[in-house]
């Protein structure tokens, strides 16, 4: 009977994540919004990228992968910045919070709505690795570790703009949060010269684009996939009880 109860809730409570999920990604392709961030995406990614290969007069991924991660940092906070500071300031969050769902619920599924749109907005840039491998000899294990880097390093940079914007009523407030923080994450591991040297093995750590690099290379090491898992299941859990701030 216990076995039973508990998978009831469990779907229950994939149900409810779901019902969220599909609410939020409705919510960006009824609205301008999805198409306005992967317009502006790919259009960083035209201009910076396809002007870099003919300036070089080399086509290769590598390139690719070192400009995306930059572009999120001034994409992901514009479209996470709505998720909760809007539910909040329009006063629907407390209407929300009256259906029977947990909190979790809530940021688990407007969570996974703004991490598809990013991924989605990854699909069309697969056109570039479709023609260098048509222009030469490619290796796959680099481009597979590239796009699961990026995915990965999306959900953890959502993660941290869901919980800038459990902070605050105000999106732009909660953009810039947002910002601050992945713009953080992504030069940690360049500041390391300017550290004390007792802080320099955490600090290179927990910065974002040294994980990235190595899984980028095809080097599908568990220990960087532990630290998007922790860290991005650390943000979630401070969005949670962000959110749960309005029952004490």
């Amino acid at each position: 009977m216990t076995a039973q109860f508990n998978m009831k809730d469990y779907r229950k409570n994939l149900g409810n994540i779901g019902t969220i999920f599909r609410k939020e990604l409705r919510s960006y392709f009824n609205s301008p919004v999805a198409y306005v961030v992967i317009i502006v995406f790919l259009a960083f990614i035209e201009w910076f990228y396809v002007s870099d290969i003919f300036k070089i007069n080399l086509a290769s991924v590598r390139e690719l992968f070192s400009l995306v991660p930059w572009i999120f940092v001034f994409v992901i906070p514009a479209i996470t910045m709505r998720l909760i500071a809007e539910e909040k300031k329009a006063g629907t969050i407390e209407l929300l919070t009256t259906l029977p769902l947990m909190d979790a619920e809530i940021v688990l599924g407007k969570f996974f709505a703004a991490w598809a749109l990013i991924c989605i907005a990854l699909v069309p840039t697969l056109i570039h690795v479709v023609t260098i491998a048509f222009l030469g000899d490619l290796d796959k294990g680099p481009v597979v570790g590239g796009y699961l880097g990026l995915m990965l390093m999306a959900g953890l940079y959502v993660s941290v703009g869901l919980f800038a914007s459990s902070l605050s009523e105000n999106q732009i407030v909660a953009m810039i949060i947002g910002l601050v923080l992945m713009f953080a994450l992504m030069i940690l591991d360049k500041i390391l010269i300017y550290l004390p040297g007792f802080i320099i093995g955490v600090v290179e750590y927990l910065g974002v684009d040294s994980h990235f690099s190595s899984i980028a290379r095809g080097v599908i090491d568990t220990r960087d996939l532990i630290f998007f898992a922790s860290f991005l299941g650390f943000m979630l859990y401070l969005s949670t009880l962000s959110l749960s701030r309005r029952k004490w």
